[in-house]
């Protein structure tokens, strides 16, 4: 209809929790995940199905992409109120007080990578080393004998 596949890609209406997922593209167990900690609210029609507004594609979406920042639900349910209309989030104190806190872990959690990687890498030298001499002896052994 509206885009010339024959389907509507924005509901007007309450859609149930199949057709979230399938528009959204995630799974009804992520749904309900999202719910449980509170990052989603679901309605119930009278059969106690679960139903959500049309908006919810656009929730799920901004869910998705501020959990791919690495920021925990319980952060992300905190700034979804500063995540509306469009991609990212509206400036304010505690939104960009977040995102610094954020940043500075994973700046905090590259360093520690990056000092793991160096002394793994200086443990490999070593055995690269002791390798090397070991394989000089036996060398040295078997042209000896």
């Amino acid at each position: 209809m509206a885009d010339g596949t024959g389907t509507d890609p924005r509901p007007t209406g309450p859609m149930r929790i199949g057709e979230l997922a399938r528009r959204a593209g995630v799974s009804t167990r992520v749904l309900r995940y999202y719910e449980q900690r509170g990052l989603l609210c679901a309605g119930r029609d009278a059969n106690g199905y679960r139903t959500y507004d049309p908006d919810a594609v656009e929730a799920v979406a901004r869910i998705r992409e501020l959990l791919a920042t690495g920021l925990n639900t319980d952060s992300i349910r905190d700034l979804l109120p500063c995540a509306q209309g469009g991609p990212g989030l509206m400036s304010c104190s505690f939104s960009c007080g977040v995102v610094e806190q954020q940043m500075a872990q994973l700046d905090a959690e590259i360093a520690e990578l990056q000092r793991r990687r160096a002394a793994l890498g200086a443990y490999a030298q070593v055995m690269r080393d002791r390798r090397a001499q070991d394989e000089a002896l036996a060398a040295m052994a078997l042209r000896a004998g």
